[in-house]
């Protein structure tokens, strides 16, 4: 049996932990650049708000309902996830962290089937006492299945979070009633082909053939198709292992017009996709870096930057990464005149999970040393934090460039930050 803790609003959660007075409130959290919504409280979606309404079209709306109005803050986020997923662990040996406010836990052996419903109330009562978050917790013999019985743990407020699909009536019953676009895995595209074949529900894609599926849904499909029939065959491995990685964003106002400032940025980039590397346990063999002006500038003012570069030995090392990643951004700079950046970001590709690392003979790296650097880099950043050393282009990272006029403290991260008690 897997169970799926799914944190309810993640962003507005965060958020209504350090702010009490949230709670109950109408809340919701912005893109990078306050750009549009991300995140609403249950209040909010009540209220008709859609998640990705442009911020300029509903801030009157949002002023007259008096919703309270939050900048993202991922340093925040991030820390409560980690906190989060910490907890969790003690729970299983087999936790698989699917996303920032989603994980699997293997509950095989753990708990007698007549106990899980009763070991994921203890979860979420756990959850909730030590980090105030509150989750969904959706268990089944499936990761599909499990994800099924969380979307009934959030819909009808009788389960009080928490679904268990542990029979046959009740995965029937579940997938009768679960229209086939909240399957996961179906995207857009699959629930037009589906509705056009005259499936409705997560039932009615169960009752067509695997040849049928392979052909509409291809490999991945029959992999959801088994997992709503009960047999479990999503690895972690086809879940984790991404072909690139791509760490953009986007500039407030005009955007970056100095070189300067640009580097700044992409080191920073160049910093996340080494992070994201290392946490997957994969290296890459190259990376492209782009840049480009607002589109609704005029023609005479647009640039655009997009350069490449294949690496001689796949790496997921911090310092090579942005030494490359500037190499190429320079390359691409125009000195003729001055343009307005908008947005930029950092793709690393051709990426290994094997372990292995192909040496070549005339490799001007040493390898032996970088890595002792690196661990060396590592222990400091797991004690004192992960801004703590940084390469010095970085700078003060490339947050400063963004527009957050509504964001909170890192009331978990910063010392300055932390809330003050008046006796």
């Amino acid at each position: 049996m897997f169970a799926l803790v799914d944190c309810n609003n993640f962003f507005v959660s965060c958020e209504r932990v350090f702010n009490p007075a949230l709670q109950g409130r109408p809340v919701v959290v912005l893109s990078n650049n306050d750009g549009c919504v991300i995140a609403r409280s249950n209040e909010a979606k009540q209220l008709g708000i859609a998640m990705g309404a442009p911020l300029f079209q509903v801030k009157n709306f949002l002023e007259l309902q008096r919703v309270a109005v939050y900048s993202s803050n991922y340093t925040l986020y991030g820390d409560m996830s980690r906190r989060v997923m910490t907890l969790l662990s003690d729970f299983s040996s087999d936790l698989l962290i699917y996303s920032i406010d989603e994980a699997f836990l293997n509950l095989d052996g753990l708990v007698s089937d007549e106990e899980l419903a009763g070991y994921a109330s203890r979860i979420r009562m756990t959850l909730l006492r030590g980090t105030g978050i509150p989750v969904t917790v959706g268990v089944a013999p499936t990761k599909t299945l499990a994800k099924v019985a969380c979307h009934f743990g959030k819909k009808y407020p009788a389960y009080h979070n928490v679904c268990v699909i542990d029979t046959e009536e009740k995965r029937v019953r579940a997938l009768h009633l679960l229209p086939v676009e909240e399957v996961w895995g179906v995207g857009r595209r699959h629930r037009e082909k589906l509705h056009r074949a005259g499936v409705r529900t997560a039932w009615d894609l169960t009752q067509k053939s695997e040849a049928w599926v392979q052909h509409v849904m291809t490999a991945t499909g029959v992999r959801t198709w088994k997992e709503l029939k009960g047999f479990s065959c999503i690895e972690e491995k086809s879940m984790d292992h991404k072909k690139s990685i791509c760490t953009s964003r986007s500039f407030s106002d005009r955007g970056l017009c100095r070189l300067e400032e640009l580097e700044e940025a992409v080191a920073n980039f160049a910093a996340e996709c080494s992070l994201k590397l290392r946490q997957a346990g994969g290296r890459c063999g190259g990376l492209t870096v782009f840049a480009a002006t607002s589109r609704f500038q005029n023609e005479g003012v647009q640039h655009t930057i997009c350069q490449s570069r294949g690496l001689m030995v796949v790496t997921n090392d911090q310092q090579e990464l942005i030494s490359v990643a500037l190499e190429l951004l320079r390359a691409g700079w125009a000195d003729d005149r001055t343009y307005y950046y908008k947005k930029a970001g950092m793709t690393v590709w051709d990426l290994r999970y094997d372990g292995v690392v192909q040496p070549v003979l005339f490799d001007p790296v040493d390898r032996a040393r970088q890595a002792a650097l690196a661990r060396a880099v590592e222990e400091i950043k797991k004690k004192n934090g992960e801004d703590k050393i940084k390469i010095a282009v970085q700078g003060d990272g490339y947050r400063h460039f963004m527009k957050s006029q509504h964001r909170s403290r890192n009331y978990t991260t910063r010392l300055d930050d932390v809330i003050e008690v008046h006796v």
